[in-house]
């Protein structure tokens, strides 16, 4: 790419509906066929990158205010101090010539449980290879983000996150020993629209703790950890066959279930105040309930019958919680 232009990454955030955490590697080659099913949210996550005079990189990020400058890549490398470590992360990765500006914006809440940060990630690399002139295909993009985060949390990441950033869309993340395979889910994304709401409950989590907390559980032979392993991957590959033919009443059902699996796992994945938004939401017409990502707080997903949306929703507000507009991004990572 010519450095006289600039150039802006964008990349959506995502849903998890079931599979969760099975997704992290090793955790999947002992359940076979695992899958995970998720979709790609209109919350989105932005990289722009500009040229400057000279060598120096000035990195910030609008939403959380953080804020680096350096005099060159070789300053950067070297540094030991930064407030913006996603993008002092990636960069040193890159190397690139001269002096620019990197900005990067997320719509995501702290700490949603929607993987902002994830989303991030994918838009941050590519802007950064096109930036540079390599040139990357989608997996080789996915590969690079999700073991530089793996860096950057220092603990083992899941691939889940990273394929509705790409792709956008409905997915089945099929986790076989010869490697991922994701595939678009044969869903109307107008019908995720009408049966699905998204609150914060206002409480950043960190998903790295619970999901290494589970993960550390399986791999030291906890047998109720794997158990419920087996029966959420069990009803991730139900959900991709029940959403595949939008049977709507058996995706309510096995929502309930992965979630009542899923607060099993480890302490501390549900709240008292998600307990009581999943207990509104019933009580005014809602069919079922998970939190995103690992939990402890973030975002919950909710399916609801269409005609009671806007009453569940405002139930929902009263009781404390901030409902997300989204609808499915029909779209994944775009360069502009």
């Amino acid at each position: 790419m010519a450095q006289a232009d600039s150039l802006t990454a964008q990349a959506p955030c995502r849903v998890d509906l079931a599979g969760g955490t099975v997704d992290i590697w090793p955790l999947y080659l002992f359940h076979p066929g695992a899958v995970t099913v998720n979709f790609a949210v209109s919350v989105l996550t932005r990289c722009t990158i500009r040229p400057l005079a000279g060598k120096g990189i000035h990195v910030r990020s609008i939403d959380t205010g953080a804020e680096d400058r350096f005099a060159d890549c070789a300053e950067l490398g070297a540094a030991k101090k930064y407030h913006h470590a996603l993008a002092v992360y990636l960069i040193r990765f890159f190397c690139p010539e001269g002096g620019f500006e990197l900005e990067t914006h997320s719509e995501s809440p702290a700490g949603a449980g929607i993987s902002g940060s994830s989303a991030l990630m994918i838009a941050t690399t590519a802007a950064l290879a096109r930036w540079t002139g390599r040139k990357l295909e989608f997996e080789e993009i996915r590969v690079l983000a999700q073991n530089v985060e793996a860096q950057l949390i220092r603990v083992p990441t899941g691939c889940q996150d990273y394929y509705p950033a790409l792709y956008g869309g409905v997915n089945a993340i099929h986790l076989d020993p010869d490697g991922i395979h994701r595939a678009a889910v044969p869903v109307e994304a107008e019908e995720i629209d009408a049966r699905f709401l998204l609150v914060y409950t206002g409480a950043p989590r960190q998903s790295g703790i619970n999901n290494w907390e589970v993960f550390k559980a399986h791999i030291n032979g906890d047998r109720g950890v794997f158990r419920n392993f087996e029966e959420i991957v069990r009803v991730a590959r139900a959900m991709h066959d029940a959403l595949a033919a939008a049977r709507w009443d058996e995706v309510a059902r096995l929502l309930r279930a992965e979630w009542k699996l899923r607060k099993t796992n480890a302490p501390g994945i549900t709240t008292p105040l998600i307990d009581k938004l999943v207990a509104v939401a019933g009580k005014n017409g809602g069919l079922a309930a998970k939190v995103c990502g690992a939990g402890g707080g973030g975002c919950v997903v909710f399916m609801v019958e269409p005609e009671a949306k806007q009453r569940v929703a405002e139930a929902l507000r009263a009781s404390g919680g901030q409902v997300l507009a989204f609808q499915v991004a029909r779209q994944g990572l775009r360069l502009t």
